[in-house]
């Protein structure tokens, strides 16, 4: 159960028909030492099953799904309608809170602009300077749409690859997520598997916009070593070299689709050799410097030439969303949902590898 805080109040979660008019709780004054345990909605998801939430001991914490970016996602049942939802905890350090509040609002001002069936949907988020029962920190949770396959990691730790057929249907689903993103000028920056989750249908969807930006209206553009190191796009790893300074981000989700496709077909993380160690300085070398990608024999040309224009180590010249999604790769492979995904990993303990929710 999640504990009972010093100072309860009411905490109303609609879900999941929130108003796409309401703004983020506490927007301007997330540093302020007062509580706040009012849920504003974040997306304009609409459904006739609404559930009313009245306080944060209706949620019953049933198990911890995953850890990253200085959260904690817990699966949590609301008691009444036992309906299940992820939990996304942001907590955060007194030293730095200042910047993880910032971190956080700029993801709260993402979440509440999306709306697609290839995003994990947010439901609304609260913070709350009470939840850790100190004076100290504080909380920010975003109630989320819970996958219950879990993530692309998972299957991966269960299978190792993947057939073409079944890595040509995750790469047009992120894809469309990515075409969805960036027409709404949102630069995801940490696609990988783990960020890629899988519902009970078979459904793949992108998560965890932690790190992302929203072009047109940040001055981020010099940030670029957020994320996740192993894929970064080499722009984002040595902007001098790669010109990086005049990117707007896009390319560089692309180069991340590239890496993770890659990662299904051979079984590991493709860009180094079995061995060697995942630190920086090995990562900065492959990515920036390395050789183009040796692809095993027996991938189809259709998945060589996809794979290498998603790896174009110059930006200018790398990939479209667009025309990867014309590609023979994406287009000869069957529609639906990823029913391969589910089917290779259809072990009854798959249920309970849900390493990663955001």
């Amino acid at each position: 159960m999640i504990r009972q805080r010093r100072h309860q109040q009411a905490l109303r979660l609609s879900l999941p028909d929130p108003l796409p008019s309401c703004e983020f709780q506490n927007h301007n004054n997330l540093s302020s030492s007062s509580s706040s345990s009012t849920l504003s909605p974040l997306s304009s998801t609409s459904s006739s099953n609404s559930i009313t939430i009245d306080n944060v001991l209706d949620l019953e914490k049933l198990a911890v799904l995953g850890h990253g970016h200085g959260a904690t996602v817990y699966k949590v049942r609301h008691k009444n309608s036992a309906n299940i939802y992820a939990l996304k905890v942001l907590r955060f350090d007194e030293d730095v809170m200042k910047i993880q509040q910032q971190a956080a609002v700029r993801e709260a001002e993402i979440l509440k602009r999306l709306d697609s069936d290839l995003i994990v949907k947010c439901y609304g988020g609260v913070f709350d300077n009470q939840f850790l029962d100190t004076d100290n920190g504080g909380d920010l949770c975003f109630v989320m749409e819970y996958m219950e396959s879990g993530s692309l990691l998972d299957v991966l730790s269960i299978c190792h690859t993947l057939p073409e057929k079944v890595i040509s249907v995750v790469a047009r689903r992120v894809l469309e997520g990515l075409q969805y993103l960036h027409g709404m000028q949102i630069v995801h920056r940490d696609i990988k598997p783990s960020n890629l989750l899988i519902n009970s249908k078979g459904e793949l969807k992108i998560a965890d916009f932690g790190v992302s930006r929203v072009v047109a209206t940040t001055n981020e553009e010099r940030e670029w070593c957020v994320g996740t190191c192993a894929y970064m796009s080499p722009e984002r790893f040595d902007s001098e070299r790669w010109n990086g300074g005049d990117c707007d981000g896009f390319a560089g989700d692309v180069w991340s689709l590239g890496v993770v496709v890659l990662e299904c077909f051979v079984g590991r993380y493709p860009l180094i050799v079995p061995g060697q160690k995942l630190d920086w300085a090995t990562l900065m070398c492959a990515i920036s410097f390395g050789e183009k990608m040796v692809l095993p024999d027996k991938a189809s040309p259709e998945f060589r030439t996809f794979v290498w224009r998603c790896l174009e180590k110059d930006w200018r010249v790398r990939g479209t969303v667009e025309e990867l999604l014309d590609h023979p790769f994406v287009t000869t492979c069957c529609s639906g949902p990823v029913e391969g995904l589910l089917g290779n990993a259809s072990e009854p303990s798959f249920g309970l590898k849900v390493a990663s929710q955001f």
